[in-house]
């Protein structure tokens, strides 16, 4: 049984899974190497329920108990007795291999260790633990409150009871499960990321402004949000991140990443978080 539940990394994805985490029950630990990271997340977990009990879909009285399901810890062997701990780092192989093994080490052993990431091999990472058995993919959708998908990737050695214990997790976090074999992208970022870097090529070749590419998805296809709004959104750096995951993984030529793309990256205009990207903010 999953009661407390870690969450490592608290920046756009992190304070979201911490936030469901917490209103379905779950005693939740937050850990950030950055102190402002996690005194922002519990601000923005705050503001985000609120907003959810304006709209009536929480009671306004149960926000002092979601919140006080949330602790903030200086240290990742806080984690030790912890059921589950979802790692929701920067999109970074090396990273995430690095923070595998070291909850490996402080984590009780029968703990799942899961990690958020959109793109990367969910059996390399588990490959850098000693229970490769209890490593899945759980890549939530952003933003987490929201979106009903959740992404579950067994890697190669995730067993069946992981598997099925994080399918009824994601079914008592009131969240849908779809389920991807363990390629670069899974099947999200596998379809999304390409359509997100040829709106790119499209304006970096002067074909149509960020403006009116946006409009054309947006009225011509029904989608919310154009795929350059959605670029600013996610984080250029993250969408160049997966993009050149896809494009080392499948070594084929269409996930090449968008010279532009590169060149904002290397600017630091990285979209919403930075204040610049394909918009001003």
């Amino acid at each position: 049984m999953i009661k407390a539940v870690g969450v490592l990394g608290v920046g756009q994805m992190g304070n979201g899974i911490a936030h469901v985490f917490a209103q379905h029950d779950h005693d939740v630990r937050l850990y950030d190497v950055l102190p402002a990271q996690v005194e922002k997340a519990i601000k923005t977990i705050e503001k985000n329920l609120g907003r959810q009990a304006e709209k009536g879909l929480i009671p306004a009285e149960s926000i002092p108990a979601i919140l006080g399901r949330i602790k903030v810890v200086k240290d990742l062997k806080e984690f030790a007795d912890c059921d589950l701990v979802v790692e929701a780092a920067t999109e970074n192989e090396a990273l995430k291999i690095a923070l595998f093994h070291q909850l490996d080490d402080v984590v009780n052993k029968d703990a799942i260790l899961a990690t958020n990431t959109s793109s990367i091999s969910i059996t390399r990472i588990a490959a850098a633990t000693r229970r490769p058995d209890k490593v899945i993919g759980m890549h939530f959708m952003n933003p987490v409150p929201v979106m009903q998908l959740v992404e579950l990737i067994r890697g190669l050695a995730t067993s069946d009871e992981t598997f099925r214990t994080a399918t009824g997790l994601v079914e008592k976090l009131g969240k849908v499960a779809a389920v991807s074999q363990d390629y670069p992208g899974f099947i999200v970022n596998r379809i999304l990321m390409p359509m997100i870097n040829e709106a790119i090529f499209v304006l970096h070749e002067g074909i149509a402004t960020a403006e009116d590419i946006d409009k054309g998805m947006k009225l011509g296809t029904n989608h919310p949000m154009g795929p350059l709004a959605l670029a600013d959104l996610i984080g250029l750096d993250t969408v160049l991140a997966i993009i050149t995951v896809l494009y080392d993984g499948f070594k084929d030529p269409k996930f090449r990443p968008c010279p532009l793309l590169v060149n904002m990256v290397n600017a630091g205009y990285l979209g919403k978080k930075s204040g610049r990207g394909f918009y001003s903010y």
